[in-house]
């Protein structure tokens, strides 16, 4: 599970005992780490989590220090905390593994920051097909109110419905309210107007987990990881053509060509990488071992660390029918409230689907260009902003094989194309 470095093991996010034994007991967890905070007050965590550097891990990447700040200046109606466990990323893993073996430090991060915002209420948010998770969190839950360690005011768990937009700030938020998760168009942010109309802090489990361990041993302590521009550690989700998939624990910075080598990944016969998961990109494996996975670098680069996903896409698949399994997959998760989701993505998926089994042509493949740009920035949430970005790296990265596509004929053999979607 480990990135290939050293970090204490004691002080790693997956450190402990192995994850194979399963839940890590409270007593265990308390053994291990000791209690959160060190007595900090909120204006001191708040401080903190501003010099750690911390980064939220639900994708967007925003400071989670700032993101506490603005709630802790809201200052009109006591908050909520949100929990984000719903991770609708099909090829993602690493929320519910770090549910699964370390909840508590998932719930620490939980009470520390209800204790630091005062909040109303805690709401824990699982994908309702993450039962392992959903009963690991219920059981430390009940763990703690059994030794005593309750959580100053009402905790409960909402089940996030199957769906990549389900995780979404306001569809986690409008179905707390409404039983409905689906996003909300804004203004107002959850952060203004969330669960029942008070201001909302919606953060991923892996930003709280690391946000509890800031608490336990500080700044500086986080800032003495990562290599390069961003400071600390992030999991990771390692899938495709590599040797030993599963969740692991990185210092952000090492190289994606580390990563591919600790994972079992042969940088012979690999076509293309993707990182970002399907909000992320393409990158063709010539290009990719030397970039540092690195939120702010990645960013600088156009890219995008997003959920943590590095999936391995072998020479012997095709890229072209990979991205059609992506594309009907965004097409068919759309939230169905605006034109280019549903007319926009669904129209992209056919002639993608088209191309993969060597029925399209060079007008479709235009088609396809043409539409890409039609669609940015035009949805009524980011659903489809994020597989045209996803797309548009699929057409900078596999050129020849799109247009070998596009001339009807299909690469390798069309059952080899069907294969890979």
């Amino acid at each position: 599970m480990d990135g290939g470095f050293s970090l204490p093991p004691t002080r790693r996010l997956l450190g402990g005992p192995p994850l194979a034994g399963g839940r890590e007991p409270l007593a265990e967890h308390r053994r291990r780490l000791g209690n959160p905070a060190r007595g900090l007050t909120g204006e001191e965590l708040i401080e903190a989590l501003e010099t750690s550097g911390l980064l939220g891990r639900g994708g967007a990447g925003f400071p989670v220090g700032a993101k506490w700040r603005r709630m802790a200046e809201v200052g009109q109606r006591r908050p909520v905390i949100l929990v984000n466990g719903a991770e609708g990323e099909p090829l993602s893993a690493k929320d519910r593994v770090l549910m699964g073996v370390r909840p508590h430090l998932v719930l620490d991060g939980a009470a520390l920051a209800a204790e630091a915002l005062d909040a109303e209420e805690i709401v824990v948010y699982i994908g309702e097909e993450h039962g392992a998770a959903r009963e690991s969190i219920e059981q430390a839950i009940a763990e703690r109110l059994v030794a005593g360690e309750g959580f100053g005011r009402p905790i409960r768990l909402v089940a996030a419905p199957m769906g990549y937009v389900s995780g979404e700030a306001s569809a986690a938020v409008n179905r707390v309210n409404t039983g409905s998760a689906l996003p909300t168009v804004s203004p107002p942010r959850p952060s203004e107007v969330g669960v029942a109309g008070r201001p909302t802090l919606v953060q991923n489990v892996e930003s709280l987990a690391y946000a509890a361990l800031i608490g336990m041993f500080g700044a500086d302590w986080y800032r003495e990881m990562g290599r390069l521009g961003s400071r600390g550690t992030a999991l990771v989700t390692v899938g495709g053509e590599v040797a030993r998939r599963g969740v692991r624990e990185i210092e952000l910075g090492m190289s994606l060509g580390e990563l591919a080598d600790a994972a079992g990944a042969d940088r012979g016969t690999t076509r293309a990488v993707l990182v970002g998961g399907y909000f992320g990109s393409w990158i063709d494996a010539a290009e990719a071992w030397s970039l540092p996975l690195d939120p702010a670098i990645m960013r600088e680069r156009g890219l995008s660390f997003g959920c943590g996903l590095v999936w391995f896409l072998p020479g012997g698949a095709c890229p072209v029918a990979a991205t059609a399994r992506i594309m009907a997959f965004m097409a068919g998760n759309s939230a169905g409230q605006c034109g280019p989701c549903v007319l926009g993505l669904g129209a992209i998926s056919n002639a993608m689907s088209g191309l993969a089994g060597g029925d399209g042509s060079k007008d479709d493949l235009a088609r396809i260009e043409r539409w890409a740009g039609m669609v940015r920035g035009r949805g009524a949430c980011r659903h489809p902003d994020g597989a045209v970005e996803v797309l548009t790296s699929a057409l900078r990265t596999f050129p020849a094989e799109l247009e070998v596509h596009a001339g009807g004929t299909a690469c390798g053999t069309t059952a080899s194309c069907r294969r890979a979607a």
